[in-house]
């Protein structure tokens, strides 16, 4: 499980949300880069010996964790001199393994799999653990690189790989097609950057296509891998023999974006979300409009804003593959359906356990009926202010956001989970016009 984390300028431990509602919100927020591309951009950094820069980073508990777990490799991570700048110095030499008591902490850092196979021929990598909702087995990666001619064992926590034998000197994954069984954004990541160094050519069948993975393929061919389809269901990668260090400014974070956005929609008033792009999250914006949010593209970003004497209206809500709506989505958009005009039924698609937060919600006067994937929200014309705790990141979020629109102090414990996706969320909602503060 996650860790609570410090927040800067608070001393002590900090694991609480106070939220108080404080009428309409109104500003612009800036969101930095998309955690979920971060991650796998600074694992990719393993791909070549040298000094890369990556920047729009923000300063996140997982971006620590990963850096942590860098070093325990015997690889630099450390903030740059500007802003946002993350700076990795990949020696020649490193330890390929990662420990358990980091990557227990983070489900992400099973990517660091394929580059450490396609480099060094070998890696140990601790089970993954991360955010609690339901079991999300590794088996998908372990068998696309086993296409790839890697070979695993899996013994006392721990996933060991191996390549061979060796081909021109070091041993090497061999280029093949790879077809995953689902559109997995990690699993694709993994198997693209383990391809980058691979002999001959990959083809990624149904690969997944968000704005993270062509953001990951952009990196690598400023590295010098070559890759063509990234974005689309089938990416072709030629795989080359070594790759050289790069800079790269991570794409902004839809999903923090979003949050900011159904802020807007749940407490009224015009947000400008600065950076965040309309064609990253169709699928979000267009529910959005249904409930009544209106989000324009502007020069600076995307601008939400609701008349706070309009109620919103309910829709229904599926999570899909990209470019549908993301189960990163669905709490947010579950925290607005309850205080909706109507009933809007949630069904989600992709990960078993994501609805734990609703009990919580409930806490709060939510009324919401749950059946297996499935979950049915009539909204109420106002939520009860309670104390409540976050399950995971963005459930966090979601909850905080309900208090925005909720009779008294919402109090949300396990605020550290909230602090691994998000930069200051207390402080950026405050600048908006919230009253967030954390105790």
């Amino acid at each position: 499980m996650d860790t609570d984390a410090e927040s800067p300028g608070h001393t002590g431990r900090v694991d609480r949300f106070v939220v108080s509602p404080n009428g309409p919100l109104a500003g612009t927020v800036r969101v930095g880069g998309a955690k979920n591309s971060v991650l796998k951009l600074m694992a990719a950094c393993l791909l070549a010996e040298g000094r890369h820069v990556l920047t729009n980073v923000p300063r996140i508990t997982d971006v620590d964790i990963m850096a942590e777990l860098l070093a325990a490799m015997g690889v630099a991570a450390y903030r740059g001199v500007r802003p946002g700048e993350l700076v990795v110095e990949t020696p020649p030499v490193l330890t390929p393994e990662a420990p358990y008591h980091l990557v227990e902490k983070m489900r992400a850092s099973v990517v660091v799999l394929g580059p450490l196979l396609a480099r060094y021929g070998r890696a140990r990598v601790s089970m993954p653990g991360g955010d609690d909702f339901g079991h999300r087995p590794i088996d998908m990666h372990l068998h696309a690189l086993e296409a790839l001619g890697a070979s695993f064992t899996v013994a006392h926590g721990y996933v060991e790989g191996r390549v061979g034998p060796a081909v021109m000197g070091r041993p090497s994954l061999v280029g093949t097609r790879v077809v995953l069984e689902y559109p997995s954004h990690t699993a694709t990541d993994n198997v693209l950057m383990a391809a980058v160094l691979a002999k001959g050519t990959t083809v990624i069948e149904n690969a997944a296509r968000e704005p993270e993975v062509c953001d990951l393929a952009k990196f690598l061919t400023a590295m010098g891998a070559q890759i063509e389809g990234a974005g689309t269901s089938r990416i072709e990668v030629a795989g080359v023999d070594a790759l050289s260090p790069a800079c790269h400014a991570a794409v902004p974070d839809r999903v923090a974006a979003a949050t900011y956005l159904v802020a807007a929609g749940m407490a009224g008033g015009e947000v400008t979300v600065a950076d965040a792009r309309i064609d990253h999250m169709d699928m979000l914006v267009a529910k959005l409009d249904a409930m009544g949010v209106r989000v324009d593209q502007t020069p600076d970003g995307l601008r939400a804003s609701r008349d706070p004497g309009a109620r919103l209206r309910a829709v229904d809500v599926s999570t899909l593959p990209y470019p549908g709506v993301a189960t990163d989505y669905k709490p947010l958009l579950v925290a607005a359906l309850t205080i909706a005009d109507g009933v809007g039924i949630v069904t989600e698609n992709l990960f078993a356990g994501r609805f734990r937060y609703v009990e919580e919600l409930r806490r709060m006067g939510a009324d919401i009926r749950t059946e297996g994937h499935h979950a049915v929200v009539r909204g109420v014309p106002r939520l009860s202010g309670a104390p409540v705790h976050a399950s995971d990141i963005r459930a966090g979020a979601a909850l905080v956001l309900a208090g925005l629109a909720a009779e008294g102090d919402t109090e949300v414990s396990g605020a550290g989970h909230v602090d691994r996706g998000y930069e200051d969320f207390a402080g950026k909602l405050t600048a908006l016009g919230a009253r967030v503060s954390r105790s």
